[in-house]
């Protein structure tokens, strides 16, 4: 299928590991110019030369998303360097703080919806307008499973289903301008050097025996799964969703492991 991506400009957040680069990556193939950012001065320069070596344009930029001036900032450099935008994607996310109510202070919930929440916000305000000047666009955001299923890290989960709403929301707000807006919310994801990777070999067995439970295809996701779909979201093959959660989870059932 062709998902009538070739020419579009885009923005990732998050841009330089796990989703938000096979999401950049998979957006480049298909023949879209890319814009990253992320906060390591080296992976930004190393992403974005990889793809320029795919032969799209390629822009990329260090920021903190928390911090919206910069962001703001970086998405209007990335518009002007390819002469406008078609399609954001709002993946940087994370979460400060410990897995209990005590173990979370205000500052650790503040940053937290800071990452998320906010910053979802922000890029989506900056993008919009600049979508709208070439007749409207499309919007995901890399969500999570745990905005919808209780979890330890509260603060985590609490931002994320914010997220999610705020998906559906814009999707109406900015419906009759030709911007569509969807939320994406993966599983437990697998990659080198992600996470679960490092609980994998911290605890192979109990690892396993949580696989086994929770999983009923039998394994966790790849960052590759995830970026067929969010392309997918992106296209003009998906023009009638909009406003929705669409969830890449393998039908998991926990979204954690518990004391982790």
């Amino acid at each position: 299928m062709d998902l009538e991506l070739a020419g579009k400009r885009v923005i990732v957040t998050g841009g330089t590991r796990g989703l938000g680069w096979a999401i950049a990556e998979r957006l480049a193939r298909e023949g879209c110019a890319v814009a990253l950012c992320a906060r390591d001065r080296a992976e930004v320069d190393a992403r974005t030369n990889r793809l320029s070596a795919l032969g799209v344009g390629a822009h990329g930029a260090v920021v903190d998303v928390a911090d919206a001036a910069a962001l703001e900032r970086f998405i209007e450099h990335a518009a002007d360097a390819f002469g406008g935008l078609d399609l954001l994607v709002a993946n940087a996310g994370g979460h400060e703080g410990g897995p209990t109510l005590a173990d979370a202070d205000p500052q650790a919930w503040r940053r937290t919806v800071d990452l998320n929440l906010i910053h979802a916000a922000v890029a989506a305000r900056a993008a919009a307008p600049l979508m709208r000047d070439h007749g409207g666009g499309a919007i995901v955001f890399i969500t999570s499973i745990s905005g919808q299923r209780p979890q330890p890290s509260a603060q985590y989960a609490t931002a994320k289903a914010a997220e999610i709403h705020l998906a559906a929301c814009l999707g109406r707000e900015l419906g009759p301008d030709g911007i569509r807006v969807n939320a994406l919310s993966p599983g437990s994801i697998l990659f080198e050097g992600g996470g679960w990777d490092r609980r994998r070999a911290a605890d192979p067995e109990r690892f396993q025996q949580w696989v086994r439970e929770e999983f009923p295809l039998g394994r966790l996701g790849s960052p590759e799964e995830v970026a067929d779909v969010a392309c997918f979201l992106l296209s003009p093959r998906a023009n009638w969703i909009s406003g929705s959660n669409v969830v890449v989870d393998g039908a998991q059932n926990a979204p954690t492991m518990s004391g982790w």
